[in-house]
Parts: C-alpha cells; structure tokens; sequence
C-alpha cells in the first residue's frame, strides 16, 4: 500500500487575522519607508543643486573680488614708495600757523606742509641725479609708521606713468634708500611670498611690473625658466613644497 495523504490543517480563524494584520501593517511600513526614501532622494537632489548653486557663487564672487583688486590696483598705478627717505615734516610756515592760530585735527598735512614734502623729494631726486620737475608730482604724502620716531615711507604719484617707471629704472641710484611699486595689501602679500621662495630657492627670481608680481621658475633650460605672472597668492602653493 501507498503513503498515506497528508491531511491539510487550516490554521486557526484568529490566527489569519492575526496574520493579516500582520501583513498590512508590515505593507504599511514599507509604503512609509518608501516614501521617506523618495523624500531623502528628492533632499539629496536639492542638496546637490545648493552646492552646485554655491559654487557658482563663490566663483562668482571670486570674479568680483579679483575686477575690485584690480580697480584698486589700478588707482595705484602712478605710484611709488620710497622708504627711508629722512624728511622734515612740518614748514615753518605750518609751525607759525600752529602757534598764531587754531590748531587743526592731528596728523592732517596743511598745503604747506604737502608743497614743502613734494620740494623736498624733488630736490633728494635732483641730489641723486634723478630729474623730475615738480609739476610731475601730483601728490605727495608719507605713510604712518608702527614704530615711534622710525622714518616714515613716502608715497609719490605722479601725473604720468612715465616718470613714474622712470623712477623705477633708476632706482640703482637711490642707495640708502628703497624706491618700489605700490602695491595693494592683495598684491602685496604675494610679491612677500614671492621673495620668501626666492630665498628658499624654489624659485629662481621675482620682481614686479606694472604692479603684477612676475617670478622665473628654476631650470637649467629656457622651456624650464618658465616667467609666469602669479595672479592669486594660491598659485604659488605648488612652489612651496
């Protein structure tokens, strides 16, 4: 004889219900967790477009910042520094006013004590066989100085760009004295960073023109002794290794 059949036991009537609760609730939680799955996506999406949207910004405002240096750079392009320039900063005419009359706010130059700085520039130029007339100067002020009794820097702008280069070529003649571009605080830190690789000797020179800080790479080969103008002070990271 055969096996026998088995015989098929139906579960209890509260056990299916049990079941089937069980299986809805279960359905339910999925359709739950599918749908914050698709919110987490749709967030993901969103957060995506934002960097996206930042990034953009930040070159944006890159671009901004970089025309507003130049602008900056630009108004700075008849001038010179000279440092150690010894000069007498008040005229007697400036000393008799002060003593005859109101004084005026502190460390504001009078005309006259402009006029007298601009003659005495002029004639430490025409000293060191540097002609300039002084209807070139358009302007002429010294800087403030951090340490007391230290000789202030003079800034110089001239009506023409070219006694202002003149100025720089010559600048061999100046001996006691530093005669430079004058360069923005953005400008300014590169060219100082500039010269720190030149005495590390990772790079092979650097000098400014224009008011753009140039270097030369160092190589043994014209290709290699690349001259490149350094625009952002974050392109010289690659030097600095």
């Amino acid at each position: 004889m055969g096996p026998k059949p088995r015989r098929v036991v139906s579960p209890p009537e509260d056990d299916m219900e049990e079941i089937k609760k069980s299986l809805e609730f279960l359905s339910a939680e999925i359709a739950t967790i599918a749908d914050q799955q698709k919110k987490i996506v749709d967030l993901m999406g969103d957060i995506q477009s934002l960097k996206r949207l930042n990034t953009e910004k930040d070159k944006a405002i890159k671009v901004l910042e970089c025309r507003l240096a130049n602008l900056e750079q630009y108004s700075r392009m008849n001038n010179v520094i000279v440092s150690g320039l010894k000069t007498k900063h008040r005229s007697y005419a400036s000393v008799a006013a002060r003593e005859n009359g109101p004084v005026g706010r502190e460390g504001v130059q009078s005309e006259s004590e402009v006029e007298s700085l601009e003659q005495q520039v002029v004639s430490f130029l025409g000293s060191r066989r540097i002609s300039v007339d002084r209807s070139d100067i358009e302007a002429c002020h010294t800087l403030p100085t951090r340490t007391k009794g230290a000789t202030p820097a003079i800034i110089i702008r001239f009506t023409n760009r070219k006694n202002k280069i003149a100025i720089l070529k010559q600048g061999r003649k100046l001996k006691g004295t530093e005669v430079y571009e004058h360069l923005t605080k953005r400008n300014g830190e590169i060219a100082r960073r500039a010269r720190i690789l030149r005495k590390q000797s990772k790079i092979q020179s650097t000098w400014t023109a224009s008011c753009k800080v140039f270097i030369k790479l160092n190589g043994t080969t014209p290709e290699e002794e690349k001259v490149m103008v350094i625009n952002d002070i974050s392109d010289l990271d690659k030097f600095d290794i």
